[in-house]
């Protein structure tokens, strides 16, 4: 069973009263405790029309995060490109790669990351612009590309960055397209991880090696609510199972402060939700973690690992990913299934 990279997925979210000014300062407090700790990367997702969520700028927002942090890679997770220009697109992530060479990912998604409405009004001009996703991806490792493949509209900043350019995506079709490109593909399992064996399988058998890369790489973002103790994962838990209720309620809001005995204040249609539509969750004490993160690489065998935590107190945030990271490096000492 292979070894695995850990890196940190966010939303930038709002904890219930925060404005978005203190969202966003939680979200350079949490990149840089997890820079310090050793984690590969922190990637930003791109959603609209939502107010708990910071992060609807991305590009801006990496921006922040990597002149606030100083090794840690920072990217989007994802720019949802049919809301985008492609040659925007590489303009902005190819200046970044130029204020912060080798810091910069871009992870592109064929989702509008919001509702119909609010996506016809972000580019009113191009409704269809799932359908050319795969051509779109092309157009920016053009513009990101060398002097030899360019053609007479060019990305400045953006030619010779070679920004490492990935796929989103928790479907068949993504791990197609990830496969033809010769790209990773980070399969978004916290919350579609349904289809998550049968996508890596098709992305692992058909893929094309490419001038970007020789071999699969997979990426799996899962939940991981981490603690102390048993006890103090499940009452912290209480956050992140709201997001899924209000997630298929239609009712999203700022992330809620626990409660004691959350399950039992629960409806049966909320308690259904969360049987039948929770996103891949890790969650508990030290133990616990680690033997579900062993069985997780041994079902998957992803070559790295990105973790959202939604959990209210940003201390416990903070402490959850310290849990993991020193689960997960405690595994690599042991050589237990990783090596």
């Amino acid at each position: 069973m292979k070894k695995f990279e850990l890196s940190v997925l966010s939303v930038a979210p709002l904890r219930q009263g925060e404005t978005m000014k203190q969202g966003i300062d939680s979200a350079v407090s949490l990149a840089k405790a997890v820079d310090e700790m050793g984690y590969k990367r922190i990637w930003f997702a791109e959603h609209h029309n939502h107010d708990a969520y910071a992060s609807a700028a991305t590009a801006t927002i990496v921006q922040h995060i990597l002149a606030n942090t100083e090794n840690i890679r920072v990217g989007s997770g994802g720019i949802m490109l049919p809301n985008h220009s492609p040659v925007i697109v590489a303009e902005q992530f190819g200046t970044l790669e130029t204020l912060y060479p080798n810091r910069v990912d871009l992870a592109l998604g064929r989702a509008p990351g919001t509702d119909q409405r609010t996506a016809d009004v972000i580019r009113r001009s191009n409704h269809n612009g799932v359908f050319f996703f795969e051509r779109e991806v092309r157009d920016i490792l053009r513009y990101l590309g060398n002097e030899e493949v360019q053609g007479e509209v060019r990305a400045y900043p953006g030619i010779g960055t070679n920004v490492p350019v990935l796929i989103l995506g928790s479907s068949t079709g993504s791990a197609k397209i990830a496969a033809n490109l010769g790209l990773p593909y980070a399969f978004g399992a916290q919350f579609s991880p349904e289809t998550m064996e049968e996508a890596l399988a098709i992305y692992r058998e058909n893929f094309q090696p490419s001038a970007y890369l020789q071999e699969p790489y997979v990426i799996a973002a899962i939940n991981v609510i981490a603690a102390a103790s048993m006890e103090d994962a499940a009452f912290i838990s209480a956050s992140h199972l709201q997001v899924y209720i209000d997630i298929y309620t239609n009712n999203l809001s700022q992330l809620i402060p626990p409660t004691t005995d959350f399950l039992e204040s629960l409806s049966q249609v909320e308690l259904e939700i969360l049987h039948h539509r929770l996103g891949y969750t890790i969650m508990g004490d030290p133990e616990t973690i680690s033997r579900e993160v062993i069985d997780f690489q041994q079902t998957y065998q992803v070559d790295e690992i990105i973790a959202i935590s939604n959990i209210y107190d940003p201390e416990k945030e903070i402490h959850s990913y310290e849990i993991f990271k020193q689960v997960v490096d405690a595994l690599r000492v042991e050589k237990i299934a990783l090596l």
